[in-house]
């Protein structure tokens, strides 16, 4: 993953992006439609390595990601200037498992869905109603900020 180059000084460091990204509840995927960019929140999880958004398969953003898996994911906290921090991901998603997502076991999202269940729903079983499956970004290069750092 390419780091970023400017603003090092407040730039969080993994561990603490990774704290970050595993506390905050909902993220900014913008993705690039027909008619320009479009923007909508989504719950996810992260992993340690990857991104998990849980998206409705018939919406504008699945549309869009199907032409173009390109996104820029956005994880933001903070109400006065000196509290803002965020992280900013960026790469390309790809499908994984059943879309719609079935309850056939599938190993590769065991923990995506167990990481969501808990962090969500308070659980360890993933609720699945037909209408979501699963999307993953390894981001290919992640810019953060911290102010609180200054």
């Amino acid at each position: 993953m390419r780091e970023q180059r400017r603003g090092r000084r407040i730039a969080m460091d993994e561990a603490e992006r990774s704290a970050f990204l595993r506390a905050e509840h909902t993220c900014r995927v913008a993705t690039t439609g027909g008619d320009g960019p479009h923007l909508t929140p989504l719950w996810f999880v992260w992993d340690g390595a990857a991104l998990w958004l849980w998206s409705i398969v018939r919406s504008q953003r699945w549309t869009d990601l199907e032409r173009d898996p390109r996104v820029a994911v956005l994880v933001d906290a903070g109400r006065e200037y000196g509290e803002l921090r965020g992280v900013e991901l960026r790469g390309r998603i790809e499908r994984v498992g059943d879309v719609p997502r079935t309850r056939t076991p599938d190993p590769v999202l065991a923990e995506p869905e167990r990481l969501y269940a808990r962090k969500y729903f308070g659980t360890d079983e993933m609720l699945v109603d037909g209408r979501h499956a699963w999307l993953r970004l390894v981001p290919e290069k992640a810019t953060s900020w911290d102010f609180r750092k200054l």
